[in-house]
C-alpha cells in the first residue's frame, strides 16, 4: 500500500512518547506564554502591529515574486540597511524565515572541495544546509574550538565552521571568540546563527557577534531570524558585501523563493526600531532569564544556567516531560516541551522562554505552577 510505511512509523513514535500535534491558539489565549520566541515582547506592541498594517496597505498582502524578480520592495532595502547597521555589518540580505536564511549562507560558502565543520549542538537548520552542501561535514564536539581547530587542521583547502551563538535547546553560548581563533589559524570562514541572541546579547540587544567583537569581521557571517526578538518573521544574513552579493548569485533560497511579505518586513523595521530607543529591553530579558533559573533551582528543579533568553528544566522522560508540560498548560500556564529527536543529548526537557515584558507576580507565578506539576 502507498505510504503503508507511514503508519510503521506512526506506531513507534506511540510507543516511543514521541507523538507531535497541532494545538491552534485563541488570539486572547489566557495562558502564561513562557513558550514562544517573543523575547522583547514586541510581536503585539502597537508600533511593531502598526508597522505590519501601513506594509501591507502600501505594499499588498504578498511580495508578488522572488527578490530578484518583483520581491524586492523599497521596504525590503530599508530593512537591509538598518539591520546591518544596528547589528554592526558591511550588508545585509533578507529572506523568507530564519530556516532559508541558514540554509543559504551555509549551501552558497561550501563549495565542492570544501570542508564545513559543524557544532554537534547546532539547529536543523544548519544541520540541514551541511547535508544540501556540496563541501564535506564533519561534526566535531559541542562548544569546542579546540575541536575546530583540529578538524580545520585535517584540511587543505576552503573550510567553514558553523555554529549556533546561543543554542535554542539549552540557552548556552558559544565560545565565539575561540572559534573566531581557530578559524583564523586555519584561514577558515564563521558562519554563525544568531537568532536567539539578536535583541539579547550585545549593546542595546545587537547580538552575541558584536559582543564578542566580530561584528563587521571580514571572515564573519552571521544568521539572524526576524521572528524572535523582532517579533516578525523572516531572516536574514549578515556580512561582508562580497559575501551578500556572492548569497544574491547563488543562493538558492534566496533565488527562487518569494520574497518576504511586506507586512512581516515593516513589523520587523518597527521592532528594530523600536529597540534601538529602547535598548533596556534586551538587559530585561536576560534579567527575567537569570531570575527564573534562581528561583527554579531555590525549587529543587534541575534548570541550565541560561546565558542569554533559554532556561530549560530537565525531565525524567518523554512521555513525563509531555505530561508536565500539558499540566502546566492546565494550571495557566504555556512552556515549551523538548523531546528526542529535538534534543540531541535525548534528555527531554521544559523549555522556557524569558520576556522582558513579563512581572515579578508573573515569573513567582510560572515558578510556582512548573514546581507543583514537577513529575
Amino acid at each position: 500500500m502507498a505510504f503503508g510505511w507511514i503508519d510503521e512509523q506512526a506506531a513507534a513514535r506511540r510507543r516511543a512518547g514521541l507523538v507531535r500535534s497541532l494545538r491552534p491558539r485563541p488570539a486572547d489565549s489566557p495562558l502564561l506564554d513562557l513558550a514562544s520566541n517573543d523575547y522583547l515582547g514586541l510581536a503585539r506592541h502597537p508600533e511593531v502591529v502598526a508597522g505590519a498594517q501601513e506594509a501591507a496597505r502600501t505594499w499588498g498582502g504578498g511580495a508578488t515574486g522572488s527578490r530578484l524578480v518583483t520581491g524586492t520592495t523599497e521596504l525590503h532595502t530599508a530593512l537591509e540597511h538598518e539591520l546591518a547597521a544596528f547589528c554592526g555589518f558591511e550588508a545585509a540580505l533578507v529572506f523568507s524565515s530564519g530556516y532559508a536564511a541558514n540554509l543559504a549562507a551555509v549551501t552558497a560558502l561550501a563549495p565542492h572541495g570544501s570542508l564545513i565543520v559543524s557544532d554537534a549542538g547546532n539547529h536543523a537548520s544548519l544541520i540541514d544546509g551541511c547535508r544540501l552542501a556540496r563541501g564535506t561535514t564533519q561534526v566535531v564536539g559541542h562548544a569546542d574550538p579546540d575541536a575546530v581547530r583540529k578538524a580545520l587542521g585535517t584540511h587543505d583547502g576552503p573550510a567553514l565552521a558553523v555554529s549556533d551563538t546561543v543554542f535554542s535547546v539549552d540557552g548556552d553560548a558559544a565560545p565565539l571568540a575561540g572559534l573566531a581563533e581557530a578559524c583564523r589559524e586555519h584561514g577558515a570562514g564563521l558562519v554563525v546563527d544568531d537568532a536567539h541572541g539578536l535583541g539579547v546579547l550585545g549593546a542595546g540587544g545587537r547580538g552575541a557577534p558584536h559582543a564578542a567583537g566580530l561584528a563587521g569581521a571580514d571572515d564573519v557571517v552571521v544568521t539572524v531570524t526576524l521572528s524572535k526578538s523582532l517579533g516578525s518573521q523572516g531572516g536574514a544574513v549578515l556580512g561582508p558585501a562580497r559575501v551578500v552579493e556572492h548569497l544574491v548569485n547563488a543562493a538558492r533560497t534566496f533565488i527562487f523563493d518569494t520574497g518576504l511579505a511586506p507586512a512581516a518586513a515593516g513589523a520587523a523595521l518597527a521592532a528594530l526600531r523600536l529597540l534601538g530607543r529602547e535598548p533596556e529591553r534586551a538587559a530585561r530579558a536576560r534579567e527575567v532569564a537569570t531570575g527564573l533559573h534562581a528561583r527554579l533551582t531555590a525549587a529543587g528543579l534541575e534548570a541550565v544556567r541560561p546565558d542569554a533568553a533559554v532556561v530549560s528544566v530537565r525531565a525524567p522522560s518523554p512521555e513525563e516531560a509531555v505530561q508536565w508540560a500539558a499540566d502546566c498548560r492546565a494550571a495557566g500556564l504555556f512552556v515549551g516541551c523538548f523531546r528526542p529527536p529535538s534534543v540531541p543529548d535525548g534528555i527531554s526537557r521544559l523549555r522556557l522562554t524569558a520576556r522582558a515584558d513579563l512581572t515579578e507576580e508573573q515569573i513567582e507565578r510560572a515558578v510556582q505552577v512548573i514546581g507543583g506539576a514537577r513529575p
